[in-house]
């Protein structure tokens, strides 16, 4: 059986893939929806306003780009991809059907901070409860999206047609 220790850090670069091929569902316009089999009527997902991506320069040292702000291009991080840099966290928006989550990702942990949820502001003390449900049911509404989202890219990364056609298609994405 595999240390927890030992296999966090053999496969920890999945993470960072992740982030990477989510970037590039979204550049290419590739339908979340269709691609994860989703009962809800709509999916979109944007980047939000800051992404991070790493470059292993060899040995220790590693060159860090962060771009942040509304308005801010994404040209330097294609540079950075076309160096061998992966995302190593992003900011998302998410729309399902009406609702609109923002959240960052980070790679190395898949772990979601910064999340926000379509506000619900409980006017008296009997609504508090139904609000904290509410939360709750938002998060694990997201979570299984990029639980789904994992899934596929596990799934889509193990297989003998992610050598042969997907890898290509990504290069040639960062390479334009």
């Amino acid at each position: 059986m595999l240390d927890i220790a030992t296999g966090y850090n053999k496969y920890k670069f999945l993470g960072n893939e992740f982030l990477t091929w989510i970037w590039y569902l979204i550049e290419n316009n590739i339908n979340i929806k269709e691609l994860i089999n989703s009962d809800y009527k709509t999916i979109t997902l944007e980047i939000g306003n800051s992404i991070v991506l790493e470059n292993s320069l060899g040995g220790k040292t590693k060159e860090r780009i962060s771009i942040k702000g509304d308005e801010a291009g994404l040209e330097e991080g294609k540079t950075a991809l076309k160096k061998g840099g992966v995302v190593t966290s992003i900011s998302l928006l998410l729309n399902i059907d009406t609702e609109e989550f923002k959240f960052l990702i980070k790679g190395e942990s898949i772990n979601i901070t910064g999340f926000k949820t379509p506000s619900f502001k409980p006017e008296n003390n009997e609504e508090i409860e139904g609000a904290i449900i509410e939360k709750a049911f938002f998060c694990e509404k997201i979570y299984n999206l990029i639980d789904a989202l994992f899934n596929k890219f596990i799934e889509k990364r193990s297989s003998d047609a992610f050598r042969d056609k997907d890898f290509h298609k990504i290069k040639k994405w960062i390479l334009s």
